[in-house]
C-alpha cells in the first residue's frame, strides 16, 4: 500500500518547488489548512516518505568532487560487521546491499584520484571484504528524482 496519496504528493511537489516554503504558504499554495499541511508532513516524515536535508548537500561543495561507486564482495557472516566499518569511513556516503556478483555498493566522494585510490584501499582492507571494484562517475546524466513519479500519484496514475 502507498505511503503517499494525491494530497501528500501535491504537497511533496509544493517542496520540491519550494524547500524553503514556511507551512502557511504551502497550505496557502495548496489550498488546504495549515493544521493539514501540519499533520501531513508529520506523518509523511514518520512514515520515512521525507528523507534528510543532508541528500540535498552536494559533496563538491565540500571539496569532494569526484564520485565512485565501489562494489564489495564480503564474506557472508560478516556483513553486519563490514557494514558497520563501513559507516565510519566518511567518504562512504551510502552503502547499498546488492543481488547479483556484488554484496555491497557503495557510494563514496574524494577530493582527487589519490584521495579515491586511499579510500578504495581502506574499504579493500576492511576486515570481511573479500574484493572491490571501483567506478567512477564520469558525468551524472540524469540527477536523483521523484518528481515524475509525485506527478503519477497526482494525476491518478
Amino acid at each position: 500500500m502507498p505511503v503517499v496519496d494525491a494530497t501528500d504528493a501535491r504537497l511533496l511537489q509544493a517542496l520540491t518547488e519550494s524547500p524553503r516554503a514556511s507551512v502557511l504558504a504551502l497550505a496557502e499554495r495548496l489550498g488546504i489548512s495549515r493544521n493539514t499541511v501540519q499533520a501531513r508532513l508529520a506523518g509523511l516524515e514518520a512514515r520515512g516518505a521525507l528523507g534528510t536535508f543532508e541528500r540535498r548537500i552536494d559533496p563538491a561543495a565540500l571539496g569532494y568532487p569526484l564520485t565512485a561507486f565501489v562494489s564489495v564482495q564480503l564474506v557472508q557472516r560478516r556483513l553486519a560487521e563490514v557494514s558497520a566499518a563501513l559507516a565510519l569511513v566518511p567518504e562512504v556516503v551510502e552503502v547499498l546491499g546488492m543481488s547479483g556478483d556484488a554484496d555491497l555498493l557503495c557510494q563514496v566522494v574524494a577530493r582527487d584520484a589519490d584521495d579515491l585510490y586511499r579510500i578504495a584501499g581502506q574499504l579493500l582492507a576492511t576486515d570481511g571484504v573479500v574484493r572491490t571494484t571501483t567506478s567512477l562517475v564520469m558525468r551524472r546524466l540524469v540527477e536523483h528524482r521523484v518528481g515524475p513519479l509525485l506527478e503519477r500519484i497526482v494525476d491518478g496514475g
